[in-house]
């Protein structure tokens, strides 16, 4: 996912735009020019060298549009009745998406909560067009902020509840993983991804900060039945302990039963699993630590495995299966994963162990090396 590309200009604001052209601005290529109305700034457009610029759901003069196009530029309309926005230039906070609307206090009425009610009805072709926009937003988004970061991955069940042992354990392996200075990435949902981006988030305060955090939240066990006792307490839990440590969610509107969680302070969320599941593994270039799971966890396992089994030596990414027992007898994929290793360069970079300490200890150690 990453690669180097021309410098882009995100322009947001008219101000900003009057600005840039008030300072000289008179080649636009590279500009993302996001939701502004520009009706009245045709004959300055006129004057502008604008191929390689992007038009994105703004306002135009009549006759505008296609003046623009003819020129070089991309020009892509709004799309009504949308509760996204398609041509965002950010990744998301947990706060924008439970963030509520219309005066509501209920998840329902939340950016992720009607975005999530939306996806779930039928499309026609524009609806369709939004949410691949939406997504490929997304990627930009992503790809913009990566660089100078190290990203480990924790992928673990979505049925862990708060109050648990795995629930600690895993969190403590988010804790280690910050502090060895990796940026944790997880599915963004609920569980072990949850307390993964606790650990990562609180890795910078006291010791004793974690072990209070976890009591606070074993007051609210699982997000079923109230979404929001769930997300309250967690937002609570950030604010006493200024949490700050930096962590990131990817998690899907396909699984939008399960809320994002609140910890993880930059959020990819897509609307295609099948893209978010990708970029998820493609993106933990410093390894992935697997806890228990099912289904998904299983999925991933062998995603990653298959992007390292075809990978040069200098992509290979270390992966550590936590939990010698489930995986080799409940869930038996370390037996398949350590064959299909033999004999290719992943080979010495796959690893089973039984602690969330020996997982931390390895991609820490990779990390550094």
């Amino acid at each position: 996912m990453r690669r180097t590309r021309g410098r882009v200009v995100h322009v947001e604001s008219l101000a900003d735009f009057d600005r840039r052209i008030g300072s000289g601005a008179r080649t636009l290529a590279g500009w993302r020019v996001r939701g502004l109305d520009l009706s009245g700034r045709g004959e300055v457009l006129d004057r502008c060298h604008v191929a390689g610029a992007s038009f994105l759901g703004c306002t135009l003069s009549a006759g505008q549009g296609s003046r623009l196009m003819a020129a070089g530029a991309l020009v892509l309309p709004a799309i009504p009745d949308v509760p996204v926005d398609v041509y965002r230039s950010r990744l998301y906070t947990a706060e924008e998406l439970y963030a509520a609307s219309g005066g509501g206090t209920r998840y329902a009425g939340s950016l992720d909560g009607r975005a999530y009610a939306w996806s779930q009805h039928a499309f026609d072709p524009a609806e369709a067009m939004a949410q691949s926009l939406h997504d490929h937003a997304i990627d930009q988004a992503l790809e913009a902020w990566l660089p100078g970061r190290r990203v480990a991955g924790v992928m673990g069940g979505h049925a862990l509840h708060r109050g648990s042992a795995g629930y600690a354990a895993a969190a403590r392996l988010g804790r280690e993983l910050g502090r060895a200075g990796l940026v944790v990435a997880t599915g963004g949902g609920p569980g072990a991804m949850e307390a993964a981006n606790l650990g990562a988030r609180l890795a910078g305060v006291a010791d004793g900060d974690l072990a209070t955090a976890l009591d606070a939240l074993a007051a609210v066990p699982s997000y079923r039945p109230d979404i929001d006792a769930w997300a309250r307490v967690a937002f609570e839990v950030c604010q006493q302990h200024g949490a700050t440590g930096e962590t990131l969610g990817i998690p899907t509107w396909h699984y939008g039963h399960e809320p994002p969680n609140v910890f993880a302070t930059q959020v990819a969320k897509y609307f295609r699993n099948a893209v978010r599941e990708a970029i998820l593994v493609q993106i933990c270039d410093a390894g992935i630590a697997f806890l228990p799971g099912a289904g998904g966890t299983v999925q991933e396992i062998f995603q990653d495995g298959c992007e390292n089994y075809y990978a040069d030596e200098s992509s290979v990414a270390p992966m550590v299966l936590v939990g010698e027992r489930y995986w080799t007898e409940e869930v038996p994929a370390w037996p398949l994963l350590r064959s299909l290793a033999q004999g290719r360069l992943m080979q010495q970079r796959v690893h089973l162990v039984d602690s969330v300490q020996d997982a931390a200890a390895l991609l820490a150690a990779d990390h550094q090396a």
